[in-house]
């Protein structure tokens, strides 16, 4: 089974009017590298910073964005990651200041499914190109490495 086989899976169990009993709690976390540099050595993690920071500015107190120093992911600035304390933790590289509605969406679409997982079909073209890697929550750790039921 491929990973597209799972997002679809996952988008087919969860209710589309009413947020899923398994949505991630609490606030969605987009953490932000600001010592992201171009492969010019330009300082280019501060401007993807403030560009999530004034798209996330009309939304609720329920994502916090944050300057992280450093997400080691240095060969494809600028970084990204989404998280909350229930969900999965994804991380996007290769992004610029124009992605930031994408991060947005994503996070829109992130708070509405079920851990967080957000399908395949629902990311943005640049996010799925700029995925690095998905986590699972910290606090989930079934036998099988299989979704909770």
């Amino acid at each position: 089974m491929d990973r597209n086989d799972v997002d679809q899976q996952d988008a087919d169990t969860r209710p589309d009017e009413a947020l899923p009993a398994t949505a991630p709690g609490g606030s969605v976390i987009v953490s932000v590298c600001v010592t992201c540099k171009t492969s010019e050595g330009v300082l280019a993690g501060p401007a993807m910073f403030d560009a999530i920071r004034i798209a996330t500015s009309e939304r609720d107190a329920a994502v916090q964005v944050r300057r992280v120093q450093c997400l080691s992911v240095c060969k494809r600035p600028t970084t990204v990651a989404v998280s909350s304390s229930d969900g999965y933790t994804f991380l996007f590289g290769d992004l610029q200041p124009e992605g930031a509605s994408a991060v947005v969406s994503f996070v829109d679409s992130y708070r509405k499914s079920t851990y967080g997982l957000v399908p395949w079909r629902e990311r943005a073209e640049i996010l799925r190109k700029g995925m690095v890697a998905r986590l699972p929550p910290a606090r989930w750790s079934p036998e099988d490495g299989s979704a909770p039921k």
